[in-house]
């Protein structure tokens, strides 16, 4: 049994290992939107059998980082301006009317956990661990979300995040993004503090949409590198 255990372990880690290694590889742009990424080639470098590289592609496809093309294998996804607009509108609508209805019952408990929260990401916003910012920048957001007390508008909103991790861990790997990120969550602790939910859904929707244009301009900036470099 216990030989058992261990196997699933080792099997467990080495999937964790190639996930992380796809991801960072994608955001640092070493592997570029439409290109190919061999099944066979990371089961020789690993020594391991496809299955749990074939679960990776899997959970790397639902976080929107590939897409998984029957008989062709998986190329890391393309997403368009009209994704990146998309997404990024039903996000500003959902969470702004979570925050509004989290407002109306915030305790002095809870703004004391979001403060602390985004203490740590203030700190974390000085250095260049994006993935460790990432996870307490969801926190904070879940936490709210989830005062809200509307059981389906969670599972909309976590299954919305699910779906495009990549657009929201490339739009926060952006220079002084995080920082922005801090300073605007300031701004919401405090409306929550004074129980104004309006203010809580103006601020969260612009903090959403803030997400959406600085990437939306750094696809359009890449792009126009690309052209040039094409006409030389």
């Amino acid at each position: 049994m216990k030989e058992n255990g261990d196997l699933t372990v080792q099997h467990q880690t080495l999937r964790e290992k190639i996930l992380e290694n796809i991801r960072d590889a994608i955001l640092k742009g070493d592997l570029n939107p439409g290109e190919r990424v061999s099944e066979p080639d990371i089961a020789e470098r690993y020594g391991i059998s496809r299955t749990p590289i074939r679960e990776a592609f899997r959970q790397l496809e639902s976080e929107g980082y590939l897409t998984v093309i029957p008989r062709k294998g998986a190329v890391v996804a393309k997403h368009t301006e009209k994704d990146i607009e998309e997404f990024y509108s039903i996000k500003s609508v959902l969470e702004g009317y979570a925050a509004q209805l989290a407002a109306e019952k915030m305790r002095p408990k809870d703004i004391d956990k979001l403060e602390t929260i985004n203490k740590r990401l203030e700190k974390l916003s000085k250095g260049k661990d994006v993935k460790t910012f990432f996870r307490a920048h969801n926190e904070f957001h879940e936490y709210f979300i989830r005062a809200a007390g509307n059981q389906k508008l969670l599972e909309l909103i976590q299954q919305l995040l699910k779906k495009f991790e990549y657009l929201r861990i490339a739009s926060l790997s952006l220079p002084g993004r995080m920082d922005i990120s801090v300073q605007e969550h300031k701004k919401i602790i405090e409306a929550f503090r004074n129980n104004d939910g309006h203010t809580a859904d103006l601020l969260v929707r612009k903090n959403a949409a803030y997400g959406g244009q600085v990437l939306l301009q750094n696809k359009n900036e890449e792009n126009e590198k690309q052209n040039k470099s094409g006409c030389l």
